[in-house]
Formats: structure tokens, C-alpha cells, sequence
């Protein structure tokens, strides 16, 4: 894939220094494991988005995607945490762009599955004729 036109890797790496950014301002008020935590999953999502650009098949494709989403909705829960606590700082760009990465994720995800259903279709009707 073309990554100049890759809006989901794009917004991916922007989300991720954002995160890297936040879990800066979580060490510095000593909120080291959730600091920790939110760090790998929220540079977890672009991580395997970025590997999945590498995909050796589309199932395997598919299956990196679904990865992203698992860590994007990990990444969530942290946020959630954060902003249910009177003790922790919130972050509500954050949890809005983890929502639409998740979002993003399921329909790339959901079309690729879609189109893996079609091929397979297709060559089982080339098949038999």
C-alpha cells in the first residue's frame, strides 16, 4: 500500500506520539504502571497497522488489523480509567481518536473480509466452468 494515501496509518502514528506525549505528563505526576500500560497499547495500534502493510496474504493482513483493534481497545480502557479517576489526568482527544481508529480499523477490517469472501467466490465459480 501506498503510505501517502494511507489515512489509517497516518492517523495511527499521529495518535501514537500523542499517547507518547500523555504517558510523559502521567510519568511526571508518578503514574508510572498506567503511564506504562496506555504506552505500549496506544503505539501498539499504529505498530501493527504498520506491519500489516507487509502482510504476506490477505487473511494474514486481516489478522494484524485485528491485533490493531485489540490494542486500540485496550488503549480505551486506560483512557477510561484515566477519566473515571479524580486522581489521573483525563485525556479526551485521546479517548475521541481511539474510537475512530476503532472505527476505521473494523470497516478496513470487515471490507477485507468481505473481499476475501468475493475472491474465494469468484474463483470457485471460474472453477466450475
Amino acid at each position: 500500500m501506498n503510505s501517502e494515501n494511507n489515512v489509517v496509518l497516518d492517523l495511527s502514528l499521529v495518535f501514537s506520539v500523542e499517547v507518547m506525549d500523555f504517558c510523559e505528563l502521567l510519568k511526571k505526576q508518578g503514574r508510572n504502571i498506567l503511564s506504562d500500560q496506555l504506552f505500549r497499547s496506544g503505539t501498539s495500534i499504529g505498530a501493527n497497522i504498520q506491519e500489516s502493510q507487509g502482510a504476506e496474504s490477505r487473511a494474514d493482513f486481516i489478522h494484524k488489523l485485528k491485533i490493531a483493534y485489540k490494542e486500540a481497545s485496550e488503549t480505551e480502557y486506560w483512557l477510561k480509567l484515566c477519566e473515571m479517576s479524580t486522581h489521573y489526568p483525563a485525556n479526551m482527544s485521546l479517548s475521541v481518536k481511539v474510537l475512530s481508529l476503532k472505527k476505521l480499523l473494523s470497516k478496513i477490517i470487515s471490507t477485507a473480509k468481505a473481499n476475501k469472501s468475493g475472491s474465494s467466490n469468484e474463483k470457485n465459480s471460474q472453477s466450475n466452468n
